[in-house]
């Protein structure tokens, strides 16, 4: 198979499969117009109000946006996916482990997100038409469709966002229109006091990061194939840009109607119909993206694994977890990626810029990357400390994680590094 075909799971990129920096931006804008992005959304204006969830949406944005823009230009200038960068950087075992816990990390997203897109078509599909539609038959015919559309790539994925995101976009614009036409005036919407206030902005911004925290590690899987440095940075605009706007568009709606369920609130709108076709599309987007990445991360775990194979069984994989119930735990799995996920940002920036001096050859991979892994290991560790609150570094414990890998890091690699 040729390595085109293939992906280029284990190899760089070549110039024939260069695209837009704007092809990658639409890309990742189709993962903010998910299921649980605008779950979230929703839960968080209703649990803070609107002036402390805009807070939270831009600090969150913010961070994340920086963090992105560093790891863009890797890919970039690599032209290698994320899975083998962590080969340099943690070295080709230890990298098997890194890769296998984001691969499983992925499946997670995926198995979330269509298992709430089968509970809000089941809940409304009983309620509105007094039809049972089966929840396993619903989980079962989305991972087919965004299984099919995976194993033909990057290129498939793009032609998908490119015609979902417009529909997505122009759609959840006009429910949020609707919502706001009804308001006797804006002042409602920044008046709004929840009826039950569970949730801290720190604990809010918290989630939002978690829930995209992936987006910096991953994002050379799709830098890789943008043609130029200053495109890639441009790419980042679509979760800049797309991530706090699909926030907004399904936080005044929940505010207005009290109703999380995006097709509740479109129930009021005499929009079922069009909801369901909606969030369809959207979790199709989206988790072409996951399961795209997820793949790539098994596929470098044995190299005698095809991409198509592993696009295949990790569908399977994540049904599963669909099926059996996965979404009751996302806020625990997004506190958790919280963790574990920014240092290993941290560590192959450094890795990249100050050692290899931004020259990456396949030949150099070493078996052990003893540093990284002892770095990782630590700052996890002890951010898993902060994250209880025994002891309070940045009180911020996602910020822990990166600035605790970094520094860790270059203790350890001080000799190469300075």
């Amino acid at each position: 198979m040729a390595e085109d075909q293939n992906q280029y799971t284990t190899t760089k990129v070549q110039p024939k499969d260069f695209v837009s920096g704007w092809v990658v931006g639409f890309i990742i804008a189709s993962t903010g117009l998910s299921v649980s992005t605008l779950f979230l959304g929703s839960e968080i204006a209703l649990n803070l109000g609107l002036n402390q969830a805009l807070i939270a949406f831009g600090i969150s944005t913010f961070v994340l946006t920086i963090m992105c823009m560093a790891t863009t230009l890797i890919g970039n200038r690599s032209r290698l996916s994320t899975y083998m960068i962590l080969h340099f950087s943690f070295g080709e075992y230890g990298a098997k482990i890194v890769n296998f816990i984001f691969g499983v990390t992925l499946i997670g997203w995926f198995a979330v997100a269509i298992e709430l897109l089968a509970i809000a078509i089941y809940d409304t599909s009983i309620s509105t038409f007094d039809v049972v539609v089966s929840k396993e038959l619903i989980i079962i015919v989305t991972s087919l469709f965004i299984t099919i559309t995976t194993v033909y790539g990057l290129r498939s994925i793009e032609k998908l966002a490119n015609f979902s995101i417009p529909i997505l976009t122009a759609f959840l614009g006009y429910v949020f229109y609707r919502s706001v036409a009804d308001l006797e005036s804006l002042s409602q919407l920044f008046d709004y006091v929840p009826k039950k206030n569970s949730m801290t902005l720190f604990e809010a911004t918290s989630i939002l990061i978690g829930a995209a925290v992936l987006f910096p590690v991953l994002m050379a899987d799709f830098s890789r194939f943008v043609k130029t440095d200053k495109q890639s940075l441009f790419s980042v605009l679509g979760l800049t840009i797309g991530t706090p706007l699909a926030y907004m568009l399904s936080a005044v709606p929940s505010i207005q109607t009290g109703e999380v369920d995006i097709i509740k609130i479109m129930e009021q709108y005499n929009l079922v119909i069009p909801a369901f076709l909606l969030l369809f599309i959207a979790t199709w987007s989206t988790n072409a993206t996951n399961l795209y990445s997820a793949s790539l991360t098994f596929s470098t775990i044995n190299k005698s694994w095809t991409f198509k194979k592993v696009a295949i069984a990790s569908s399977i994989f994540g049904t599963i977890l669909a099926l059996l119930g996965f979404a009751t735990y996302l806020f625990d799995f997004l506190e958790f990626l919280g963790i574990l996920a920014p240092s290993i940002s941290s560590i192959y920036f450094l890795h990249f810029f100050f050692i290899k001096k931004q020259i990456y050859n396949l030949q150099d991979i070493n078996k052990w990357e003893s540093s990284a892994l002892i770095s990782w290991v630590l700052s996890s560790i002890i951010t898993l400390f902060t994250y209880l609150e025994v002891f309070q570094l940045t009180h911020a414990y996602f910020i822990d994680s990166f600035l605790l890998g970094g520094l860790i890091y270059v203790l350890l690699e001080r000799k190469r590094i300075f």
